[in-house]
């Protein structure tokens, strides 16, 4: 199979070709290697391969909706039991799972065929991924820019056209940031959908789930569905969606009413940002639904405070856990990472529980909103994709956090705010995605626009709870009125 006809098709597509009998899944992986072979140099998109693993299983045609499908999980919880998962670190990269997570094994019940991770930032803590475990990951419209993160291998890799889809997570908005660098589609289920085990319950309290970024939204759809359903780990059980996403993107959305706005506490956005945003509500106004614009359903500068704080608290928590799994010294995890675990460390468990109960005040005012309007519409970026190394913490700084870790110092850190400006300097470009982790509602990442230098630049649709259905079917309509998935990336014509 050459890579254009490769390319023309979604994972859809080929799973209804190879079950047609016309390719072979041998046939469409040789494709996906190959591109991987080509282009993965230029990009650093896929840091671990399988390719052994992969041809064994495309020896039988894989069974399911996405049978024989090219597939890449990201080097993040989705483990794969006696294979490595680093988390972006150095300090896991040659330590097996002990057990395959669940999202992985009902992946390839649906018939996907993995092989390979993606590059990710150290335990997805950065909306960049420029790790220094494995480099920085780039953009295939631009390879000085980033493609974002956590997901940034995944999103480059799909906007590449090594695989069709491939898997990512949302913590913070780790599916759309890096879906609106690179220009494909990424929707992040509410709270509860999707299994988080068997090695843990939930992830980050329920703000944090896996997905797919993808070219096609019925792509996105289907290996939705294929992850839906009960979880004997799981806390609480979600309520099961009316209907397959995939027939949602079937049916017409509606006259939806929808809010949009591009209010941020971290600084004006990008008049790009601000135009992407625009040009989507003309889009929708077009197709018929009522749109206005709304200031921001929630205090968005209490609302960044109280997710870096429990993002820190998270963060320490992961850091101290790899020590103890490894034996890992300090000086093998980044000095960001340690930095922001010791200001998570120095936050006492009744601040701590102070936090969470702000998540649901937040709650209570996006569902306020949601009672008058269908979805929120903001833009998914503050500005197009910075360039790889822009956010990189400054020498002095980095000087400065060594002597203040040298004496223990997490709670001058905190006092100071030396950290915080730091993480928030991370967050001015990506202020938008963080209110549905929070609140777990679903949210999406459409790529309706390009900015005057061709850059990718997303738009973000926000959902109230079990909204996913709604967000299928209003992505649907928008791939039909403005098809995004036939645009190649710039930066690698040619190849």
């Amino acid at each position: 199979m050459e890579y254009a006809e490769y390319r023309r098709h979604d994972g859809a597509g080929l799973a209804e070709l190879i079950g047609a009998g016309e390719v072979s899944a041998g046939e469409v992986l040789d494709a996906a290697l190959a591109r991987a072979e080509r282009v993965n140099p230029r990009l650093n998109a896929i840091t671990q391969r399988l390719d052994d693993r992969a041809r064994e299983r495309v020896r039988d045609t894989p069974a399911g909706p996405l049978g024989g499908v090219p597939f890449l999980l990201k080097d993040l919880n989705q483990e794969i039991a006696g294979l490595p998962t680093s988390g972006g670190s150095r300090s896991l990269r040659g330590v097996a799972a002990t057990g395959t997570a669940e999202v992985v094994r009902r992946w390839e019940d649906a018939g996907l065929v993995v092989f390979g991770r993606t590059n990710t930032p150290e335990f997805g803590a950065k909306p960049i991924t420029e790790p220094v475990a494995f480099g920085p990951a780039r953009n295939p419209w631009a390879l000085d820019r980033t493609p974002g993160g956590s997901s940034g291998g995944a999103a480059a890799a799909v906007a590449a056209g090594i695989v069709p889809l491939a898997a990512a997570s949302d913590g913070g908005g780790s599916i759309r940031i890096p879906a609106a660098c690179c220009g494909v589609f990424g929707l992040k289920a509410g709270r509860g959908l999707v299994p988080a085990g068997p090695q843990r319950a939930e992830g980050f309290h329920g703000a944090a789930v896996d997905g797919v970024v993808s070219r096609s939204v019925r792509d996105s759809a289907i290996a939705l569905d294929s992850l839906v359903g009960p979880d004997p780990m799981a806390p609480y059980a979600a309520a099961a969606p009316e209907r397959p996403f995939a027939d949602e993107v079937l049916r017409e959305p509606g006259k939806l009413r929808i809010g949009f706005s591009a209010a941020s506490a971290l600084g004006d956005p990008d008049p790009a940002a601000v135009a992407a945003m625009r040009s989507a509500a003309e889009l929708l106004t077009e197709l018929g639904h009522e749109v206005e614009e709304v200031p921001s359903p929630v205090d968005l500068a209490a609302l960044t405070v109280d997710f870096l704080r429990a993002w820190s608290v998270k963060l320490a928590h992961a850091l101290g856990e790899a020590q103890r799994f490894t034996g890992a010294r300090p000086g093998e995890f980044e000095l960001d990472t340690r930095l922001l675990a010791a200001v998570g460390r120095s936050i006492s468990g009744p601040d701590y529980v102070s936090v969470l109960e702000s998540w649901h005040a937040h709650s209570a005012r996006l569902a306020e909103f949601h009672r008058h309007h269908d979805l929120l519409l903001t833009p998914s970026l503050a500005g197009p994709p910075v360039r790889v190394g822009e956010l990189a913490t400054p020498a002095p700084l980095h000087v400065l956090g060594r002597i203040v870790l040298a004496v223990r110092g997490g709670g001058l850190l905190r006092r100071t705010g030396v950290v915080d400006r730091i993480a928030r300097s991370n967050m001015r470009h990506v202020p938008y995605t963080q209110l549905a982790n929070i609140t777990g509602r679903p949210a999406m990442s459409v790529p309706l626009h390009r900015t005057a230098d061709g850059l990718p630049l997303g738009v973000q649709f926000v959902a109230p709870l079990s909204g996913e259905g709604a967000l299928f079917r209003l992505a649907a309509q928008l791939e039909q009125a403005a098809p995004w998935a036939q645009h190649e990336p710039t930066a690698l014509a040619g190849d």
